[in-house]
């Protein structure tokens, strides 16, 4: 029976009072769950899979299966795109044979006069490729979206075209410095893949118990809701980006060993649970994703389960409600185990504040504690002498690295070229 210490009154609210962090202990990501030490480097493919199935019974669901089909169909493309220096493709994506059920529309743009395939960036957005660049023929999306700013009745608006190039954005999308660097970037709204209602939506239509697993979820059948770990949202989100780099491997011009795997906050989670379970991503940068993403859960401070399950329950299945009520003594996994799961590629994790709800310090311990995966494989493992200050470099090493920064949430500038250089590092073997 759950005893009265082993419950949190308030796990449904954040903490944000360091002085209550209880004590934990975080798994060794080089021991079994049976608590066997892995002996060698042959055995951790092995503890590899492990960490992946608990993570996809106890908090992500079970990876959605590939598509028995893939239908890819270019439909406009511009040379001379952005002042002329680059080529932009728009693309179809169906999953049946007669493009019909869901379909997702992927934009890239890569650099018009390489020599050779490019490096490629891949990403999901939030409102439509069309707020990327000013560019009239990349049509506004007409999926539903989540009302702000941007969109009205669940609609995308006209005026939110280009809304990436703004200059006081908090999210900006540098499309020609990323051009100029030499890599390719590709982009998908999230919304067409499935759509993210909010916990307190109105309109009954649209909640989050239902609306939320529709879109490519029709490809799975009914969903069994007897099982705890039925595929979420994120994991749905994270098999979109597989899907984008199904389709940049038909593009010759794109050098898939050469991937790079980002987002930011939600979109960095997904982008983070991609990169686990998809090996074909090179590098991973998660940028700003918060509880749920890097952040270690049993430091119980800002975005924890707690507040997770009840305000995102399409984010994560019915398993992790159990440990909601006292994260350091209940949870028997942590973030820090599903970016070990990365090893022996590369992840850059990039964090932001002061704001306590994404608790970028719990980001910088899960590196702290991945490390040693790297390690372990021969390689280098997170350099620096304690948590860095912000726009402290020290902490970025060949394989795995942390930085974070002050403003405003949203993946910024810096942010990029962050990324641009761990990427540019590891492709050029340095």
């Amino acid at each position: 029976m759950e005893t009265v210490e082993c419950i949190r009154p308030d796990y449904n609210k954040p903490n944000y009072d360091e002085s209550k962090i209880a004590p934990y202990t975080l798994e060794d990501p080089l021991t079994f769950a049976d608590g066997t030490k892995l002996k060698g480097p042959e055995e951790w493919p092995k503890r590899r899979a492990e960490i992946l199935e608990i993570f996809a019974k106890e908090m992500y669901g079970q990876e959605p299966p590939k598509p028995e089909v893939l239908v890819t169909e270019l439909v406009d493309e511009k040379v001379g795109a952005l002042a002329g220096f680059a080529v932009r493709s728009q693309y179809k994506m169906w999953f049946k044979a007669d493009k019909s059920g869901p379909c997702i529309t992927w934009i890239v743009f890569r650099p018009r006069y390489a020599k050779k395939p490019v490096p490629v960036i891949l990403f999901l957005n939030y409102r439509g490729n069309h707020e990327l660049v000013s560019d009239p023929d990349i049509p506004v999306m007409t999926a539903w979206s989540r009302n702000g700013d941007q969109a009205k009745n669940h609609q995308a608006l006209e005026e939110s075209r280009g809304a990436f190039c703004k200059s006081d954005s908090n999210t900006a999308f540098p499309i020609g410095s990323i051009i100029a660097r030499g890599y390719a970037v590709m982009s998908a709204c999230y919304c067409e893949v499935s759509p993210d209602p909010v916990w307190n939506e109105p309109d009954p239509q649209y909640s989050q118990q239902t609306f939320a697993y529709t879109g490519v979820f029709d490809l799975w059948g009914k969903r069994d809701e007897s099982r705890t770990d039925n595929i979420t949202a994120l994991g749905a989100w994270a098999w979109a980006l597989s899907r984008g780099l199904d389709l940049a491997e038909r593009i010759p011009e794109l050098d898939t060993k050469k991937s790079v795997v980002t987002g930011c906050s939600r979109l960095g989670k997904a982008a983070f649970i991609a990169a686990a379970r998809d090996e074909r991503f090179a590098v991973c940068v998660p940028n700003q994703c918060g509880g749920g993403g890097v952040c270690v859960a049993k430091r119980d401070f800002g975005e924890v389960p707690g507040t997770e399950v009840v305000n995102f329950t399409h984010w994560y299945c019915k398993a992790y409600s159990k440990y909601a009520k006292n994260p350091p003594k209940l949870l028997t996994f942590d973030q820090h185990l599903l970016l070990a799961s990365i090893a022996p590629r590369r992840v850059l994790v990039e964090g932001f504040g002061p704001n306590n709800w994404m608790d970028t310090e719990a980001e910088y311990i899960a590196c702290k504690a991945a490390s040693p995966a790297w390690e372990f494989l021969g390689l280098p493992g997170m350099p620096g002498n304690g948590y860095p200050d912000y726009y402290d470099t020290s902490c970025i090493g060949p394989y795995l690295g942390y930085v974070r920064r002050t403003e405003q949430h949203g993946i910024a500038a810096i942010d990029w070229m962050w990324m641009m250089d761990f990427a540019r590092n590891a492709f050029e073997g340095k």
